[in-house]
């Protein structure tokens, strides 16, 4: 079992339902290995998180409200992705491509803004996603986010290491 996420630690946004919800996520969105979407599309990193997404939380969420509640945050997501990437703030998207514990608080904080209580189970994680992650003009489905936790140590090894891998990328912290 993974021990923790020291990148949700350092954002102040960890929890054992946080930890799944996030590591569940980059096996449903990339297998835990693809960081640029298949067939060409926008969607970037493990937890392929689209420009707009990145740019909308900024705008419409991090700037206007949580970084006025909270703000130490800057600083946290800095430290917690171990930006630097030329000192520029917010970060441009490409980011999520090249930096796997950016992309991972980015994920962390897109699911913060929901309002309501992370769900206490995995069927109820997968729902969750559907609405608040994926949307329902994604191609993903509640069926394929439990087939992916699923799969996560299947007979393969790549389900293993890619699980491996998104944790990893959540975990470290040079």
């Amino acid at each position: 079992k993974l021990s923790h996420y020291p990148t949700l630690h350092a954002l102040d946004m960890h929890s054992e339902r946080a930890e799944t919800l996030v590591l569940a996520t980059a096996l449903a969105e990339s297998g835990g290995t693809e960081t640029r979407q298949k067939g060409g599309g926008p969607a970037r990193g493990l937890w392929q998180m689209e420009p707009t997404t990145h740019d909308d939380l900024y705008k419409t969420y991090l700037f206007p409200t949580l970084f006025k509640r909270r703000p130490e945050l800057p600083r946290k997501l800095r430290k917690a992705s171990l930006y630097v990437y030329g000192g520029s703030f917010p970060p441009p998207s490409d980011l999520l491509f090249h930096n796997p514990r950016y992309a991972c608080a980015m994920a962390r904080i897109k699911y913060w803004r929901v309002p309501t209580a992370l769900p206490d189970t995995l069927e109820g994680m997968a729902a969750y996603w559907k609405e608040h992650y994926n949307t329902r003009c994604g191609k993903g489905t509640v069926k394929h986010f439990l087939e992916a936790w699923e799969n996560r140590s299947g007979s393969g090894g790549n389900s293993s290491r890619a699980s491996r891998r998104a944790a990893a990328h959540c975990s470290r912290l040079a």
